[in-house]
């Protein structure tokens, strides 16, 4: 297994922590997007500590903000922010650590969570490089959900006639929102379509898996004259049998029971994919 893939499932456990002490988060949506997190910030992204104020950095906007929980645990992963911290203060009274991203916390470029907000913002991160010739690329994640909001279609016109061909969109395509299944709500489903229809490079991927995720984001460079869009088929909830597939899941904090089991599921995982009877996450 892909040594991002075993990454992934140790960081769920740090958001399956962060969630059932804070007693609230959106636990199905942080475990649909964790390996398109993952391969962002370990794979595919120039951006660290380091250069965190570095102008040719690459640039990064989590549009669906409310799965901040697993935002967190990548960039405390990365060595942005503390986990033990994070984990001890998410939620909690004058804490940094709210339920959408904050861009006052190393790492974050903006706030979001105001959903369709995302995509027009990276727009203007992506003409401004291309008007001060940087190299840099612009990335941002969108749940499936959110493409109900029409600012998201204006973003989708204004980069595909500028060319921006820095700009790389990810739609977590889990198919559930708060409220039941994306297609009964507002259906999406000829998305590639779309997107196609605004000039947009069009590429699937299984959200889930990193080897698909890597050869999506390398297709994404390669295109010239034109943005991409990563449509990311994945499950809500992934990672924990119980609650894959469940609207439910959206929005629900496990009861004691249900943390034992999610415990057991992803260190079994963990367990499987090292091979090894004990294994300790270790951060950057």
């Amino acid at each position: 297994m892909d040594v991002l893939s075993v990454m992934a499932y140790e960081m769920r456990k740090d958001v399956l922590d962060m969630i059932y002490h804070a007693g609230t988060g959106h636990i199905g949506g942080d475990f649909s997007v964790m390996e398109i997190l993952t391969d962002l910030y370990f794979r595919q992204m120039n951006i660290s500590p380091e250069n965190v104020d570095d102008p040719d950095r690459d640039r990064f906007v989590l549009s669906k903000g409310h799965s901040v929980e697993s935002y967190y645990a990548v960039l405390a992963r990365k060595g942005f922010l503390d986990i033990e911290d994070v984990k001890a203060r998410f939620s909690a009274f004058d804490s940094p650590y709210i339920g959408h991203p904050n861009n006052k916390l190393p790492g974050i470029e903006m706030n979001s969570g105001s959903l369709g907000h995302g995509l027009p913002v990276c727009v203007g991160m992506a003409l401004a490089g291309k008007m001060d010739q940087k190299d840099y690329r612009v990335y941002t994640v969108m749940g499936d959900g959110e493409l109900a909001e029409g600012s998201v279609w204006e973003g989708v016109m204004s980069a595909s006639h500028y060319k921006l061909d820095n700009l790389c969109a990810v739609v977590d395509r889990n198919r559930l929102q708060i409220s039941g299944s994306t297609e009964d709500i507002m259906h999406h489903d000829d998305l590639e379509q779309r997107f196609s229809s605004f000039g947009w490079h069009v590429v699937t991927a299984d959200g889930n898996d990193i080897p698909s995720l890597d050869g999506a984001f390398e297709e994404a460079r390669s295109q010239k004259g034109r943005p991409t869009v990563v449509i990311a088929n994945t499950t809500k909830g992934c990672g924990v049998s119980f609650m894959e597939n469940q609207a439910g899941w959206h929005h629900r904090v496990p009861t004691a029971d249900e943390y034992q089991a999610a415990v057991r599921e992803l260190e079994e995982r963990v367990k499987h994919a090292h091979g090894s009877e004990e294994v300790e996450p270790t951060y950057e």
